[in-house]
C-alpha cells in the first residue's frame, strides 16, 4: 500500500512564492543580427567594418506555426524583462516538476529507473 505523500517540501513553498512574483511573460527567442550588404563600396566592407543593424527579431510558435516579428531597440528594451520572466518561469516549472516527481516516487515507492 502506498504511503501518504509527505508534507510539502520547504522548497515547494519557496517555488510557489517565486511563481507568484513573476510578472508578464513573453515566450520565444530574441535574435540580434548585424549584417553586411552586397555593395562593395559600402562602409560595412571597410576596415574596420560598420555593419548594418541591429536587426532584432522575436520568434515564437503560435498554434504550431513559427511567427517572427521585428522589434526596434526601444521595444526590445521595453519587453526584455518579459522575456526574462518567461525564462525564469520555465526554470521554476522544471524545478517544480522535479520536486513533484520526487515526492510521487517516495510516496508510491517507485524507484528511479
Amino acid at each position: 500500500m502506498p504511503t501518504k505523500p509527505q508534507p510539502p517540501d520547504p522548497r515547494l513553498q519557496q517555488l510557489q512564492a517565486k511563481l507568484a512574483q513573476i510578472g508578464p511573460v513573453l515566450p520565444g527567442t530574441i535574435n540580434v543580427a548585424m549584417n553586411r550588404c552586397g555593395k562593395r563600396n559600402c562602409a560595412c566592407h571597410a576596415d574596420p567594418p560598420r555593419l548594418h543593424g541591429p536587426y532584432i527579431t522575436w520568434t515564437r510558435k503560435v498554434q504550431g506555426k513559427t511567427v517572427t516579428r521585428r522589434l526596434t531597440t526601444e521595444q526590445l528594451e521595453r519587453y526584455q524583462p518579459w522575456f526574462e520572466n518567461n525564462r525564469r518561469l520555465r526554470q521554476l516549472i522544471s524545478e517544480l516538476e522535479a520536486l513533484s516527481m520526487q515526492a510521487a516516487e517516495q510516496a508510491e515507492g517507485w524507484g528511479a529507473k
